[in-house]
């Protein structure tokens, strides 16, 4: 009798090389009944579990592979081959010819079966054939067991070791007693099917129940058959190694389809995980653009409401809230459009890295559509501001007009007091001729006062017309004064018609006329009047908005004093006058009668009004220097105010070339780039206080009431935008950094790569003059076709001017300018160049890992993606797949292909 244990004593080559070091213990441990008994029925369930695939089995391994047969039909189970037809015949030598058939095939897998003949398992020697199907284990279920580089054993220890590292309890060192309390058992299923066991609940001093815990869920669940008792492995000092492995193994071959799984759900989660961060993000940018443009929509109307006020309080009241809109509502919006075009542009730009279909937003809620309603929206507030300012000077030239018509129209009535009686009596009827002479003159002479007093009336009738114009909220009561004022004064011109007629009628009776009376009544009206209207002119109120129209004001007075020596000598001419009366009186021996008869004009009312305008001269001066220092300092709020938006808007300006200039520079690395613009981009934020002091200056400005400024072209209009769009513009830039940042992890692109790209887009960039494209400046950000075929050309790419070179050339450009707008940006140049050198993940790998886990079915079924997938992600899938409809579908069957090729825009989802 030979012994198969010598053929582990050949040299090292083989597949079994790996037992040569436990020979001599094996050797011994043959002997051993204890280890025959767990090898017998481990070797036997084996072998069961392959043979009840072909609808048979053993009962005694060394008396049912004695013909050969059912060797012969094992090995053919296992290797999936057919081996040749064995003899039926009864004889011994047909079952050694049976026998050395299955032999003959082992040989034929390069496997050395040293010390094993056909006799011995034809006769039933057990220990040759345990050894024989320890071989076939061995080759067929072992040795192409493969771990990190190692194989077989070695292999099947380290695939044992990492899958229960995680356990407490668990060290597996070898495959004898680190099993010997069924916590590795255990631990290797609940690694692979938490589900099956309880692994807490488990206790290291009670190893038989552990152990048949593990053999009856591996019987029951994973259709490993039980190959081992737990009785023999505690009661035996050291488990049989060739037991433990073979069982062990079949736990790998069971959970080696599991791993692939697990791969393919991974990728999966990956995709999925990828298309639910997109998804949000599309929802947060639609929720921010939908709230924005209903803003919007809520405040244009607010801005285009021109309801006219009464009053300049009311109106100033509304420019207050205008205010508080412009400092304290509209900038969280201003913050939430540019947040809007970052959230953009970072969206797009990881569908374009995940291989996705550009993100559409829902109708009217693109970027354009946005930017359009903020436009219409600047314009609405430019327009209700300039609203504000011009009601604002209309209401007070009303309160103006309306002042100076109610001074003027009391002064006209107190003058027309009582001239209807007076026009009306009969007093000339029995009056002597020298009265009547006399109340002619006198009538003569109202008739002057009359006709100087027309100018007045024709005064209160234009402002009360030009209230009109003005849509003066008071306009009824005006119109119904000035009526009456105009209905008054025509009636007096009938009346005084009426009494000149009767006058004269009586003159031709009458002779006797006191010349002097009549001298000084015609003179002193006049010269009365004309102090009334200085007296008005000297009270009138008055409104300027600069230095120039206070000048010419003071320039008028001054004119107005200068014409004073000329009057006072008038009033000295026209008091001689009454003086020549009284001496021509006295010298007559004329007893006057007192007053003179035509006029009510006395010598003494001249001299009061005359000392009433002489000291409303240095009040009107007062007044007018008042005005005069308040427009002064009018011009140093101009001044202060100019200053300070000359040196912000420079700073704007400078800021917004040096932005541009950084951003077609290439200065370290993207990282270098990003940290410089968000330096960058703080030190602007430091000039906020300089912005801050000019609205400051500004709103002095408007309480001043100044309307402009010729010390500066800025307004506080222009420099808010210019404001504005240097914050969005270091936003977009530095945004367009983080892009190219992503783009370049994402496709592996190197920096060298990056600076190669940028230096080639920048040169030609740069190479056209605005003169020869039409106005276009160096460094615009983009290429025009002729700049980019140029730059594609200084890559290497075949795009001359040829017919197969212009496809190509088409063929690129709608890939880079999908719009046609006609350039072609430095991201979509990127974009274009990192998808011409890198791989990207694709749908078609995605329906490979999808049919890995549905065991290679064309459907898949719920329990299958809610077994090998997270819980939400299985969610995700079973909601959005539909439902499977071919010809080998199930109920509840869903349709994983279709699903995969929407996530990659090739189908709708």
């Amino acid at each position: 009798m030979v012994d198969y244990h010598a053929a582990n004593n050949q040299p090292s080559g083989g597949p079994q090389t790996y037992m040569e070091q436990e020979n001599d213990w094996d050797r011994d441990l043959l002997l051993d009944p204890a280890w025959e008994k767990q090898q017998r029925k481990t070797f036997t369930a084996w072998c069961n579990s392959h043979l009840r695939k072909a609808g048979t089995q053993i009962e005694n391994i060394e008396e049912d592979f004695r013909d050969g047969l059912k060797l012969m039909l094992l090995l053919e189970v296992i290797s999936g081959e057919r081996l040749p037809k064995p003899e039926r015949g009864k004889m011994r030598v047909h079952k050694i010819n049976n026998v050395n058939k299955a032999l003959d095939f082992i040989a034929s897998k390069g496997v050395k079966l040293v010390s094993i003949g056909a006799e011995e398992i034809v006769d039933g020697n057990i220990k040759m054939t345990l050894g024989m199907i320890w071989t076939i284990i061995l080759r067929f279920a072992i040795q192409d067991i493969s771990v990190e580089e190692t194989s077989a054993k070695e292999g099947l220890l380290l695939w044992c070791q990492r899958k229960t590292a995680p356990y407490k309890n668990v060290n597996v060192q070898n495959f004898h007693i680190s099993w010997k309390d069924g916590l590795a058992f255990n631990a290797l299923i609940h690694r692979h099917r938490p589900d099956l066991i309880d692994y807490e609940s488990l206790r290291k001093d009670d190893p038989v129940t552990n152990l048949n815990n593990a053999f009856e869920v591996a019987e029951k669940h994973l259709d490993i058959p039980k190959m081992l008792d737990a009785e023999d492995i505690v009661g035996t000092l050291r488990p049989d190694e060739k037991a433990i492995m073979t069982y062990v193994s079949c736990f790998y071959h069971a959970f080696s389809g599991a791993q692939k799984a697990e791969t393919a759900a991974n990728r999966i989660c990956k995709v999925l995980a990828v298309n639910q961060e997109n998804e949000q993000m599309m929802e947060d940018y639609e929720k921010l653009a939908s709230n924005l443009l209903e803003w919007i929509r809520r405040t244009i109307p607010w801005l285009e409401d021109r309801t006219q006020q009464k009053t300049v309080n009311d109106m100033q009241a509304k420019q207050e809230d205008f205010r508080d809109y412009r400092t304290v509502h509209k900038p969280p919006k201003v913050q939430e459009k540019c947040q809007l075009e970052i959230s953009f542009n970072t969206l797009q730009t990881k569908l374009r890295l995940s291989n996705r279909p550009a993100f559409m937003p829902s109708e009217g809620r693109m970027v354009s559509d946005i930017n359009s309603a903020w436009h219409t929206l600047e314009g609405a507030e430019k327009g209700y501001e300039e609203w504000i300012l011009s009601e604002i000077r209309r209401l007070e030239r009303l309160e103006h007009l309306a002042e100076k018509f109610h001074q003027k129209a009391a002064i006209h009535e107190s003058w027309t007091n009582g001239k209807e009686a007076m026009l009306t009596q009969k007093d000339y009827e029995t009056s002597t001729l020298s009265e009547v002479k006399a109340l002619l003159r006198k009538h003569e002479a109202f008739e002057s006062d009359l006709a100087a007093h027309q100018d007045r009336v024709e005064q209160i009738a234009a402002i009360a017309q030009e209230l009109n114009e003005l849509d003066y909220y008071d306009s009824a009561s005006v119109n119904n004064r000035c009526q009456k004022i105009c209905d008054q004064w025509d009636t007096l011109g009938t009346l005084t018609h009426s009494r000149k007629d009767s006058l004269e009628r009586t003159e031709k009776q009458l002779e006797s006329i006191d010349e002097l009376y009549l001298e000084y009544a015609k003179r002193a009206a006049p010269f009365n009047n004309w102090m009334e209207g200085a007296m008005e002119d000297l009270q009138d109120m008055f409104i300027v908005h600069n230095i120039e129209e206070i000048q010419g004001l003071i320039a008028a007075h001054e004119q107005f004093k200068s014409t004073l020596p000329e009057a006072n000598k008038e009033r000295e001419a026209i008091q001689a006058i009454q003086a020549e009366v009284q001496k021509i009186a006295q010298s007559n021996g004329i007893k006057l009668s007192g007053a003179n008869p035509y006029t009510t004009i006395t010598p003494r009312s001249i001299d009061d009004k005359w000392e009433q305008a002489m000291a409303m001269v240095p009040q009107r001066d007062k007044a007018l220097q008042g005005e005069l220092n308040k427009q002064n300092s009018n011009d140093t709020l101009r001044a202060t105010f100019a200053k300070q938006a000359n040196v912000v808007g420079g700073y704007i300006q400078a800021k917004m070339e040096e932005i541009g200039r950084i951003s077609i520079e290439m200065n370290g690395t993207l990282e270098d780039q990003l940290t410089h613009l968000r330096e960058y981009q703080q030190t602007i934020l430091f000039f906020m206080p300089e912005i801050n002091t000019l609205e400051g200056y500004h709103q002095h400005i408007q309480e001043a009431l100044i309307f402009d400024n010729q010390y500066t072209s800025y307004t506080m209009e222009h420099l808010r935008v210019g404001w504005e769009q240097l914050l969005t513009t270091i936003a977009r830039t530095i945004n367009e950094v983080e892009n190219q940042i992503l783009t370049r992890d994402a496709k592996g692109i190197s920096q060298e790569q990056l600076y190669e790209y940028r230096a080639s887009f920048n040169h030609f960039d740069k190479s056209t003059s605005g003169a020869e494209k039409g106005g276009r400046c160096d460094h615009t950000g983009s290429l025009i076709a002729e700049e980019f075929k140029a730059c594609l050309i200084s890559l290497g790419y075949d795009v001359e001017n040829e017919k197969q070179g212009d496809a190509e050339f088409t063929r690129i450009m709608s890939i880079v300018d999908p719009n046609n707008s006609g350039a072609v940006t430095f991201q979509a140049f990127i974009d274009f160049m990192s998808s011409e050198t890198t791989d990207k993940d694709s749908a078609d790998q995605v329906i490979a890992s999808f049919k890995i886990l549905a065991g290679d079915k064309n459907y898949i079924m719920a329990d299958e993606l809610r077994r090998e997938l997270p819980p939400d992600q299985a969610e995700y899938c079973i909601a959005r797949m539909a439902p499977y409809t071919g010809p080998d579908g199930v109920p509840g069957a869903l349709d994983y292909m279709s699903f995969s090729t929407a996530l990659y825009g090739e189908s709708d989802l």
